[in-house]
């Protein structure tokens, strides 16, 4: 919680305060952390207290993450050198669950890292999200798949050449990588025509 006075600077130390009035979590009152005692379907709210201001922020409450794995780990997209509306790939996806298969469960919300760890020239390509906004992480669904989908520029390729771009995708719990992290993802470059 940043706290600031009425000409916008910023005070530090405040004194913030925080609670939730729903079940299922515990907050402490002076750090914020919240821990979870149960699943819950809507998100819990946090409520942060300065004086008499008040800010409420909604947490999803989720499961804890064991696996991450691929969904989508390979794929191929034909560029264009003259329609850049088709160098957007698909997402190439991950997915988190906790638990053991078969009895494993989705975890929702939960955010998931994705770096390129290889391609030919730097320029190449470009982690995007569904709406074509450079974006290096991702939230999970409902069904725990989260993913990025690569921009790329053919212009920094080597003419007529197949080439891949390598992505790794991580997830982190606890400040440890989930077991399965990092996922290897790969782009398949298909040269027009």
């Amino acid at each position: 919680v940043h706290v600031f006075n009425f000409k916008g600077g910023e005070i530090i130390p405040a004194p913030v305060y925080f609670l939730s009035p729903d079940s299922g979590i515990t907050v402490d009152s002076a750090t914020g952390i919240v821990v979870a005692d149960s699943l819950r379907s809507t998100p819990a709210r946090i409520i942060a207290t300065v004086g008499t201001l008040q800010a409420i922020q909604n947490v999803d409450v989720t499961l804890r993450p064991d696996l991450i794995q691929a969904v989508n780990s390979l794929d191929t997209l034909q560029y264009s050198l003259s329609d850049s509306t088709l160098n957007v790939s698909t997402q190439l996806q991950v997915k988190l669950t906790h638990g053991v298969a078969p009895n494993d469960s989705a975890v929702k919300s939960y955010i998931v890292s994705f770096a390129i760890v290889a391609q030919s020239n730097p320029q190449l390509g470009v982690l995007v999200n569904d709406a074509g906004t450079a974006s290096v992480v991702a939230t999970t669904d409902a069904s725990g798949i989260a993913g990025r989908r690569i921009r790329v520029h053919p212009l920094f390729l080597t003419s007529g050449t197949a080439d891949s771009i390598v992505v790794n995708a991580t997830a982190k719990y606890r400040g440890v990588q989930v077991n399965g992290s990092p996922v290897r993802l790969v782009l398949l470059l298909k040269p027009p025509g």
